[in-house]
């Protein structure tokens, strides 16, 4: 059936306000992303890369070494860090990112690095401890609080960039499957409206995961959110149980 002129005129009328909306809506989408990476993103990579160096300092001053390696070795992961927070916190890199569509990418690329150099020095502590190198209560302490408090928050980043496609797909109007069941999902009614998941709702699973070896209040639904839990769980269980047992004993 053919239209009137005023019925195409309205049609394209709704058309046009629609992608209006839909303009409007991603625009909202992208401005939440961008706080949220600015404002809790950032500062969490900040405490990372002030421990490393605070330990590095320590390190170099009181000539602490880790299985032979420098004092330096704890800044090695500084730099990465370095680029990721400008890459959450400085809009002419976030945009040029946008522009070729690698932001999220790139934002992964240095998460990996991090944790890999992370896991690196947690390797070369182990082989310190038994060695018997580590005679320290206070080194071995901080050694083991820096390792595991960049394990934490790197954990908690990855779970934030991952989880339903990322902060910006996972605000969409049809996101797909969610990956952590959370318990403001399963009672609406305990949660503010329009309540979503934010990165220190990651960072708190997380947390609570390296300290109990198993999910507490966010359950994890997919595998590889269930993988990560789980390396995350071994990776916590080796810096605190022997890291820690090590110490006391030192202490006593």
């Amino acid at each position: 059936m053919r239209l009137s002129p005023d019925q195409d005129a309205g049609r394209a009328a709704t058309d046009a306000a629609s992608r209006i909306d839909g303009i409007d809506d991603e625009r909202t989408v992208r401005a939440e992303e961008a706080i949220e990476s600015r404002w809790e993103a950032a500062p969490a990579v900040l405490v990372v890369i002030v421990l490393q160096l605070t330990l590095a300092i320590v390190s170099e001053e009181l000539n602490w070494k880790l299985w032979h390696l420098p004092w330096w070795v704890w800044i090695l992961a500084v730099g990465p860090e370095a680029v990721l927070l400008v890459a959450l916190v400085w809009d002419p890199v976030l945009q040029a990112l946008e522009r070729i569509g690698h932001r999220r990418n790139v934002a992964l690329i240095l998460l990996a690095i991090i944790s890999v150099e992370n896991g690196v020095a947690l390797v070369a502590l182990l082989g310190s401890l038994i060695n018997g190198q580590e005679n320290s209560g206070g080194q071995l302490l901080l050694k083991g609080m820096t390792i595991w408090g960049t394990n934490v928050i790197a954990y908690g980043l990855w779970f934030w960039g991952f989880d339903r496609g990322g902060p910006v797909t996972r605000r969409k109007p049809d996101p797909p499957p969610p990956d952590f069941q959370f318990p403001q999902m399963e009672n609406p009614q305990l949660a503010a409206p329009g309540w979503h998941p934010r990165l220190v709702d990651y960072v708190y699973v997380s947390f609570t995961n390296s300290i109990a070896f198993s999910p507490t209040d966010a359950m994890p639904l997919s595998g590889w959110a269930k993988l990560l839990m789980l390396s995350e769980s071994a990776i916590s269980a080796v810096s605190i149980l022997l890291v820690t047992a090590r110490a006391v004993n030192i202490f006593k």
